[in-house]
C-alpha cells in the first residue's frame, strides 16, 4: 500500500505544479482556437507587416511618376578680381561687390520612359499579392498547429481518463487477491503483481499530466491566452459532420486555390513584369524640363553689376543610352530563363500538390478504416476480460491471465480513442492540404 500511496502523492504533485491554484479552466471548441490564433498569434502578426512593408513599397514606387523638384540658395563673399598679363605678372585690381548670392529652383517631368515606371509600379502590387498569400499560407500553417496540438490534448485527456477506469479496477482487482491471499488461496506473488500493475498505472497518468501541461502551454502561447489557462477540449469535437468528397474535387480545389498554386502565378506576372522593364532599357526616354535662376551680383558686365540677374528656361530633353544596344539582350535572356524556370517550378509544385492531397485522402480513409478495426478490437476486449475476471475469481484462471486481459484491454481502449481523434486530425490535414482550411 505504500507503493501506491507514494505513487499517488506525486500524481498530484506533479499536475498541481502543472496547473497552480488560481489556474482558469476555459473549454475551446475548434472553431474558437482557430480564431483565436488568427486574432493573437505573434508569427502571424510578424507575418501580417510584410503586407504593410510591400504597401508601402508600391507607394514610393508610384512616386516616380511625380516630378522632380530641387531649391537651391548660396550666399558667399566674393574678393576682388586680380587681372594678370601673361607671364602672370600682376597689372590691375579690380574691386568688386563683396557679397554675392543665387537661387535657383529646378523641375523635371518623366515623359516617356517605355513604360518602365507603370511597370514598377505593377511590380509593387504583385508583390503586395505575393505577401497576401504568404500570410494565407502561414495562417493555414498555424491554424493547423493549433488544431493538432488541440486534438492531442484531447487525445492526453480521454487517454487520462481510460487509465483512471483502469486504476480503479486494478485496486479492485488487488483487493480480491489480498482476499484470496488471506484466505490462503493464492501466494505473495500474485499480490505484488497486482501492486507492480497499478503503481505502472500511476505513473502513466502522471506521464500524461506532464504532457498536458506541456501542450497546454504551448497552446495558450499560439492563442494569445494567459498563462493561467488551462484549456479544457469541447467534446463535440467528436461529433464534427464530416462529409467526405470525392477525390477529383479535392484534387481541382488544391489546385485551383492553393495559395503555393497562387504564389507560383503571381511569381510569373512578376518575372513577365521585371523582363518588360528590362526590354524598356532599349527605348529612349523623354522628359520636360523647366528652370528659375536669380543670381548677384552680375559678372557678366563691365564694371560688375551689383545687381540680381534672372533666367528662367523650359524644354524638353531627350536620352538615349547606347550601351542597351549591346548589354540589354543579355539582361533579357536572364530573365526569360527565370521565367522558363518559375514555369517548370509551377508544374512541380502543381505535382507536388496533387501527391500532397492522394495521401492526406488516403490517410482520412484509412483512418476511418482503423477506427471500425478497433471498435471491434475494444468490443473483445472488453468481452474477454469479463471472462477471464470470472475464470479468476472461481480460481480457474491464473493472475499471469488476469494481467494479459487487462493490458489488452487497456491497449483497445487507447487505440479506439486514438483512432477516433485522428479522424478529426487526417480531415482537418486534408483541409489544410488542399488549401481550405
Amino acid at each position: 500500500m505504500k507503493v501506491k500511496r507514494c505513487f499517488l502523492i506525486a500524481m498530484v504533485l506533479v499536475y498541481s505544479v502543472g496547473f497552480s491554484q488560481d489556474t482558469i479552466q476555459q473549454k475551446l471548441s475548434i472553431n474558437e482556437i482557430t480564431k483565436l490564433a488568427l486574432e493573437n498569434n505573434q508569427a502571424l502578426k510578424v507575418s501580417r507587416k510584410s503586407i504593410d512593408i510591400a504597401q508601402q513599397q508600391t507607394e514610393i514606387y508610384k512616386q516616380n511618376q511625380l516630378p522632380n523638384v530641387s531649391f537651391d540658395a548660396t550666399a558667399m563673399y566674393l574678393g576682388d578680381a586680380v587681372i594678370l598679363d601673361k607671364d602672370f605678372s600682376k597689372q590691375a585690381t579690380v574691386d568688386m561687390p563683396h557679397f554675392g548670392n543665387t537661387f535657383s529652383v529646378q523641375a523635371q517631368q518623366v515623359i516617356y520612359k517605355g513604360n518602365a515606371i507603370n511597370n514598377t509600379i505593377e511590380i509593387g502590387s504583385l508583390q503586395e499579392q505575393l505577401a497576401g498569400l504568404d500570410v494565407e499560407n502561414d495562417e493555414l500553417s498555424i491554424k493547423f498547429l493549433v488544431i493538432a496540438n488541440y486534438l492531442d490534448l484531447y487525445k492526453l485527456y480521454n487517454q487520462k481518463q481510460v487509465y483512471l477506469e483502469n486504476i480503479k479496477l486494478a485496486k479492485k482487482r488487488i483487493e480480491n487477491v489480498t482476499n484470496f491471499y488471506n484466505q490462503g488461496m493464492v501466494t505473495r506473488n500474485e499480490v505484488i503483481r497486482g501492486n507492480l500493475l497499478l503503481a505502472s498505472l500511476n505513473q502513466a497518468v502522471v506521464t500524461i499530466n506532464s504532457n498536458i501541461t506541456i501542450l497546454n502551454k504551448q497552446l495558450t502561447t499560439a492563442l494569445g491566452l494567459p498563462e493561467n489557462t488551462q484549456i479544457i477540449p469541447d467534446d463535440a469535437t467528436l461529433n464534427l459532420n464530416i462529409s467526405l468528397q470525392e477525390f477529383a474535387s479535392y484534387k481541382e480545389e488544391a489546385l485551383k486555390n492553393h495559395p503555393d498554386i497562387k504564389s507560383v502565378q503571381l511569381q510569373k506576372d512578376l518575372a513577365e513584369t521585371s523582363l518588360d522593364i528590362t526590354k524598356s532599357e532599349k527605348l529612349p526616354t523623354l522628359a520636360g524640363f523647366g528652370g528659375y535662376n536669380m543670381q548677384r551680383p552680375i559678372t557678366s558686365t563691365n564694371p560688375i553689376t551689383d545687381m540680381y540677374s534672372n533666367s528662367w528656361q523650359v524644354g524638353v530633353s531627350l536620352s538615349y543610352d547606347i550601351e542597351s544596344l549591346y548589354k540589354t539582350p543579355k539582361k533579357v535572356k536572364l530573365d526569360q530563363l527565370k521565367i522558363d524556370q518559375i514555369l517548370e517550378l509551377e508544374e512541380m509544385e502543381k505535382q507536388n500538390l496533387e501527391v500532397a492531397v492522394k495521401a492526406a485522402y488516403l490517410k482520412y480513409n484509412e483512418a476511418v478504416s482503423q477506427r471500425n478495426t478497433y471498435l471491434e478490437s475494444k468490443r473483445l476486449a472488453e468481452e474477454n476480460y469479463r471472462i477471464i475476471e470470472k475464470k479468476y475469481l472461481n480460481q480457474l484462471a491464473l493472475v499471469v491471465d488476469m494481467l494479459d486481459a487487462s493490458n489488452s484491454k487497456l491497449d483497445a481502449e487507447l487505440q479506439y480513442i486514438n483512432s477516433e481523434i485522428n479522424i478529426i486530425y487526417t480531415y482537418y490535414n486534408l483541409l489544410k492540404t488542399t488549401g481550405e482550411l
